[in-house]
């Protein structure tokens, strides 16, 4: 335990702008020790001249992790960006589990997606939640949607252009900003919660590509039309305008997902963990 009898907390991937946030709100929340961790170290001075340990980690050096996380009693994992490698990130994930157990550490934050079961578009979360499951630690799963925060550009460029171009047919996905998902984990990390559990991170309502064209229209002020195409449409469109195939294919797989009903998950899970709504979608886009 660290001063005061708190427990010390520690979340990794702390350089990005999730980790930020979630220390962030652990010192408004006067959470006692704080431990932050990242492989750049340098780019956290700032938190530190707060109080907040700063150590390096890398999830490629499994050997090290032990020693990043060692006196720590609750540790989020923030899921990585390694997509460049089959593979690589449920490798680096374990890595992490194992290191902690190896610490001591008494309870793991996880950032999963919601449905990561067999044929999910994100399959690594779902190995990785086994990878909880096989191991000695008490956790907390936090399935989180989509975020909110991709859709300001879509939205721009749909308003801009009068139509709205999806491959996610009649799909709906509730988008949760990821302020909304940085106050989860944060509360989840806060909490004295020891045991198992699992939690979709949902907004308050699930969306169309039909109702995030109407919302565009109440923005703008003139009609924007949904266009749906196929996901090979959707694909050959995005390169032909410029975006990096691999970009455009990882959209397009996001949209099949959507329509096949991946991301159509609403829950109360946030506003029990927090005491808070989500935000609005709407409220998200009026402010952003």
């Amino acid at each position: 335990m660290s001063k005061n009898d708190q427990p010390t907390l520690l979340v990794t991937g702390a350089s990005g702008q999730l980790g930020q946030r979630v220390v962030e709100l652990l010192l408004e929340a006067n959470a006692g020790t704080i431990v932050a961790t990242t492989r750049t170290p340098e780019k956290l001075a700032n938190l530190a001249e707060k109080g907040v340990i700063v150590r390096h980690a890398d999830f490629n050096q499994p050997d090290s992790l032990p020693e990043a996380f060692a006196g720590v009693d609750r540790l989020l994992i923030i899921s990585t960006d390694s997509l460049e490698k089959p593979g690589l990130r449920v490798t680096q994930h374990q890595a992490a589990i194992k290191a902690a157990e190896a610490a001591g550490v008494s309870h793991v934050v996880y950032t999963s997606v919601v449905n990561p079961g067999p044929g999910s578009v994100i399959p690594d979360h779902y190995e990785t939640e086994e990878a909880l499951a096989a191991s000695q630690l008490n956790w907390t799963i936090l399935r989180n949607n989509l975020y909110a925060d991709l859709l300001p550009s879509t939205i721009g460029q749909a308003i801009q252009m009068g139509q709205l171009f999806s491959a996610a047919g009649d799909g709906r996905l509730a988008y949760i900003s990821r302020e909304d998902c940085a106050q989860a984990a944060a509360a989840a990390l806060l909490s004295s919660f020891d045991g198992r559990k699992t939690l979709n991170i949902t907004g308050a309502e699930a969306l169309s590509p039909a109702d995030l064209a109407d919302l565009a229209s109440n923005m703008a002020g003139k009609p924007v039309t949904y266009v749906p195409l196929t996901k090979d449409e959707l694909i050959n469109n995005m390169v032909a305008a410029g975006v990096p195939e691999p970009a455009a294919q990882f959209v397009g797989a996001l949209d099949a997902a959507t329509a096949r009903g991946q991301f159509d998950v609403l829950s109360d899970d946030f506003a029990e963990l927090t005491g808070r709504k989500p935000t609005a979608v709407a409220d998200f886009l009026a402010a952003n």
